[in-house]
């Protein structure tokens, strides 16, 4: 998805912070911005409410283009792929999750979901996202999401993009709990290692 969107590996890096800055000042406004307490993950969330719906981004085009620059034509393509496949039913939308290269597969990742799928379970909030590869969405299945209609090919041999739908489940005590992803021994889990 990086290489899609910013072509020049020079430039990757400073347009894509100054869009996911962008996306993560809204978030803090108007969603949640959940990490781990070293800032090496990250999980971006914003509630999609057809009741009370979200402000745009303030002047939003325009700090587009400030942030992306040449790039700017295949970040509007992104958005309009997205919300063309946008669910309206009320949901919490995950907007990222990112975890640093060098804390990748030590079940950050995974801690970051499972802390807001409990707040979500107990609000009876469905949550959705996109899955930008073959194995993110191998980690969302695993987190209780299933695919929602058909995957979306993005512009100009952009990468698929997978729809993912995850239905709150009922409180544990109730006899049901929520999916658990298993972690290997000595990982920690979201208690201890998580901010908001």
């Amino acid at each position: 998805m990086a290489a899609w969107l910013v072509a020049d590996p020079d430039e990757r890096l400073r347009v894509l912070y100054a869009d996911f800055r962008m996306l993560a000042e809204h978030a803090i406004t108007y969603g949640e911005v959940l990490a781990v307490t070293d800032g090496r993950g990250v999980a971006v969330w914003l509630p999609r409410i057809p009741e009370t719906p979200l402000p745009e981004i303030r002047d939003y085009q325009r700090r587009l283009w400030l942030a992306c620059g040449p790039y700017t034509d295949r970040f509007t393509a992104l958005d309009t792929a997205l919300a063309a496949h946008h669910p309206t039913a009320a949901h919490h939308h995950l907007v990222a999750l990112a975890v640093h290269p060098d804390r990748q597969s030590r079940g950050l990742g995974s801690a970051l979901l499972r802390e807001y799928h409990r707040r979500l379970d107990r609000m009876g909030m469905p949550a959705y996202l996109e899955a930008s590869s073959p194995s993110s969405r191998a980690l969302y299945l695993r987190h209780g999401y299933t695919d929602r209609g058909t995957p979306i090919d993005l512009p100009d041999g952009g990468p698929r993009l997978w729809p993912m739908w995850r239905r709150p489940y009922p409180d544990p005590a109730a006899g049901t709990a929520a999916p658990r992803t298993p972690r290997e021994p000595g990982k920690r889990g979201a208690h201890g290692d998580l901010e908001s």
